[in-house]
């Protein structure tokens, strides 16, 4: 299972990582980590864990948080975008975007892959912008802007109409001519906390579509919640559902702990030989 990702090639014939950098101040876990005087360092450390992507985001995209300028975004992420270029040319990078003035300069600086949490709803451009690039793509499910989306819960269907989102932004995609693509069920994103752990449970039905499915799930509320504890406290509740995740089809993980992430993959691997 072969990913085109622009310049590079991804196997997904065994699930990999994805390795989260946030440069933004108010992210829910790591927030202002990665924009200190020492970034280089800690950016250094997370991708000498191996994770085959990186992740870069310039905007936070917690409950409640603005959507900001794309330039102001631009000049967060693009000093972090050079220097992996650089310093770990065999790893991919993704860019975190729903701006497709965003995704174009990523990709004019050998971004491989855009993940746009909005699915190409929020910027209609997106789609055509980045498709001259033939990068992978990856349509996330929301319902609003991370503003809103907590308000935004209700479904006739939760699986089916998420479905039905998919079905349709995978078409638009094709007729674009992008062709690589990864959908994300998008969890946390207007779902509840039940809505979250049913879609998790159902995951497999979208599978139909596509195998390239991404999971996010680390250390979110919908685990710190059930566990009475916080986002700190829940990288062992993360590891129990990335289990759960890979064996309903997640292709990617996308995540804050590499090392903890890639050992779930490791051990569920061994199961799945071993049946």
């Amino acid at each position: 299972m072969i990913l085109n990702c622009a310049s590079k090639i991804l196997d997904l014939s065994t699930p990999v990582t994805m390795a989260i950098l946030n440069l933004t101040p108010d992210s829910f876990y790591d927030g202002g980590r990665f924009i200190e005087k020492d970034w280089q360092k800690k950016v250094i450390a997370l991708l000498e864990q191996g994770p085959e992507i990186v992740d870069i985001g310039g905007m936070s995209s917690r409950p409640g948080a603005t959507i900001i300028h794309p330039q102001d975004e631009w000049g967060r992420v693009q000093k972090a975008l050079q220097f992996i270029k650089k310093e770990f040319p065999s790893v991919l990078i993704s860019i975190d975007t729903i701006h497709s003035t965003t995704a174009f300069k990523a990709l004019n600086e050998g971004a491989h892959i855009i993940n746009d949490i909005s699915g190409g709803i929020f910027d209609p451009k997106m789609m055509e912008t980045i498709a001259p690039f033939n990068p992978a793509y990856v349509i996330m499910h929301m319902e609003g802007t991370p503003e809103t989306m907590t308000k935004l819960t209700h479904y006739n269907n939760l699986v089916l109409d998420i479905f039905t989102f998919f079905k349709k932004q995978l078409n638009i995609a094709k007729s674009h001519g992008l062709m690589d693509v990864v959908i994300d069920p998008g969890f946390g994103f207007s779902k509840s906390l039940d809505q979250n752990y049913k879609l998790l449970n159902n995951m497999s039905t979208f599978r139909i579509l596509t195998d390239n499915i991404l999971v996010g799930i680390s250390r979110k509320s919908m685990i710190y919640k059930v566990l009475g504890s916080s986002p700190k406290e829940s990288l062992n509740g993360t590891s129990i559902l990335h289990l759960k995740a890979l064996e309903n089809g997640a292709k990617i993980l996308r995540v804050h702990d590499v090392k903890e992430a890639k050992e779930a993959i490791r051990l569920f691997l061994k199961l799945s030989v071993n049946k």
